[in-house]
């Protein structure tokens, strides 16, 4: 048996009393708990049920909603020795007929033997017999009288666990192969650096289960090692926001992890919100990653939570992917958001993070702490050459905790070198041993022989009035050519007044030239929820560049 479903399977059994830790879903309307040896006995039952469904080795997808019948649903497959999917769930500004067409480009991408559906979408169940998918729904599984699984079914630590989708800007879609022994070395890793206790630690998440965070760190690594889990789903978090220092607040919260925008959401509503709402004393840990981090947004949700007793020092800054099965790095904890404070000329031109007086900074990054255990990380340049101390280029990552590689609608794929290392995409350098992300690579403006950030650009967009929070996007155009340039395009609730439009496009493009020194080409200005962003709520700059006329 692989030392993951070795771990769960105990925790399991050390977890079946009333006393028990389990998982709490359900709020805020029906909350409904099971312990972790309950989710673990209904997961034997479905195995079983499933039969010769659930051969091993076999990738099968899921769809669901309800946090409980994902849990265990994937249980039931780890138990059975086959792999899973966890299949993007459309938002009410899904087109659903693109959609359809993404997920069976998954399906047989994966080459899935077998799909499980749940509420609400037992209704797709049409589509799978049209395609000839086989399916099994799970009121179809519950009915069942078949006998529980009796044991896992062994299986090698290289063996897949997770297919991971991206959720990335091109339109084919990657599953990132996930082996039971990345999944162990990450969830051991996380364990570690977050120094988590079973006894004592509560997770609360709105997270969605089709992406890394939400499935790797708030559900399999609680259900792997017995940590107590409260789960709703992002329907709930988007429908009120506040549900989520609610939750924190009812059941003593000490874990939790978002994106950047989410922090930034919740801490002006907290700002508003009457005294004595909420109580965050008991939150130590909350994970700010998948996307580049704004500092004001994490202060945002510090300030904002002060009032309700949240300690500023539980921010904990990471660098995550799917590559990595979650996690790289994390700040040490209680430090709080660290920023690097850094001189704007030496790295647009000369590639290097000089430091210098924050009061005199003109470009701020995030620190995201040091590689956890068993993960290493460097900076190459463009030839492949490993950089020192403060040198900007690109970083590779290595350890056991590295995914093999991918599978795309063109076959498999590689993901590492030769000697192990994977090229993360991203653009940044090391200060101090602790990781710094400046951006995507590809996403990089070269303007006159400077290295422009988007992210920069954004954030001076973000802070004209009228600009919706978290919804600029810069993306380069001409990109490659002898010039190349750069339009903003933008959310405003203003997008109908025409006049309003004129000024807020004048505003954006000279608060973006008094910022970073270059005036971008075009500013378009959207109605709210026009951007495309992928299902973990990054923009999508690529698919956005399509809003730009030239």
């Amino acid at each position: 048996m692989s030392r993951f479903v070795d771990t769960m399977v105990a925790t399991a059994r050390e977890n079946d009393g009333p006393d028990a830790r389990g998982l709490t879903t359900g709020e805020p309307h029906q909350p409904r708990r099971r312990t972790w040896g309950q989710v673990h006995s209904d997961a034997r039952q479905v195995a079983g049920a499933l039969g010769e469904d659930l051969r091993p080795g076999a990738a099968v997808a899921v769809l669901a909603a309800d946090p409980e019948l994902i849990a265990t649903a994937v249980q039931a497959v780890w138990l059975g020795g086959g792999s899973v999917t966890m299949l993007h769930q459309p938002t009410p500004r899904t087109d659903l007929e693109h959609w359809a067409q993404d997920t069976l480009a998954v399906l047989e991408m994966i080459e899935a033997e077998l799909v499980l559906l749940g509420s609400p979408f037992d209704d797709l169940a049409g589509l799978l017999d049209e395609k000839g998918i086989r399916y099994r729904t799970s009121a179809d599984l519950a009915s069942s009288d078949a006998a529980p699984l009796a044991a896992p079914i062994e299986v090698g630590e290289q063996e897949t666990a997770l297919l991971q989708l991206t959720s990335g800007s091109t339109a084919e879609p990657k599953a990132v192969r996930i082996t039971h022994g990345n999944l162990y070395a990450n969830l051991r890793a996380m364990v570690s650096a977050a120094e988590l206790d079973p006894a004592v630690d509560v997770v609360v998440s709105w997270l969605p289960l089709f992406h890394d965070m939400g499935m790797v760190g708030c559900l399999t690594v609680p259900m792997a090692i017995g940590v107590e889990d409260v789960k709703v789903t992002p329907a709930d978090f988007l429908a009120s926001p506040l549900l989520w220092p609610e939750l924190i607040s009812k059941y003593r919260g000490t874990v939790t992890a978002a994106p950047n925008f989410a922090y930034a959401i919740v801490g002006r509503r907290m700002a508003r919100a009457d005294e004595g709402s909420f109580d965050l004393s008991s939150l130590r840990f909350a994970l700010n990653g998948a996307e580049p981090i704004d500092p004001s947004a994490v202060a945002s949700f510090t300030e904002g939570g002060a009032a309700f007793g949240l300690d500023p020092g539980c921010m904990v800054c990471a660098f995550g992917m799917a590559e990595a099965t979650l996690a790289v790095s994390f700040t040490p904890l209680g430090a709080g958001l660290q920023v690097d404070a850094i001189d704007a000329e030496a790295l647009e031109a000369r590639h290097r993070a000089e430091p210098v007086d924050p009061e005199r900074a003109s470009r701020r990054f995030a620190l995201l702490g040091a590689p956890l255990p068993g993960l290493q990380v460097e900076v190459r340049d463009d030839a492949g050459a490993r950089l020192g101390e403060r040198e900007v280029g690109r970083l590779h990552i290595r350890g056991e905790a590295v995914t093999p590689g991918y599978l795309t609608v063109r076959g498999p794929l590689d993901a590492q070198g030769a000697d192990g290392w994977l090229d993360t995409g991203d653009e940044g350098y090391l200060a101090g041993g602790q990781v710094v992300i400046c951006g995507r690579r590809k996403d990089v403006i070269i303007m006159g022989g400077r290295n422009i950030y988007p992210v920069d650009i954004e954030r001076a967009a973000g802070e004209v009035p009228g600009v919706r929070a978290g919804n600029a996007a810069a993306v380069r155009l001409d990109a490659g050519g002898r010039r190349e340039r750069f339009a903003v395009v933008l959310e405003s609730r203003s997008a109908e007044d025409a006049d309003a439009v004129k000024q807020l496009r004048k505003d954006v493009a000279a608060r973006v030239l008094d910022e970073v020194g270059a005036r971008p080409a075009e500013v378009v200005v959207l109605a709210p929820g026009t951007l495309p962003k992928t299902p973990s709520g990054k923009l999508k700059r690529a698919a956005t560049a399509e809003f730009v006329a030239g």
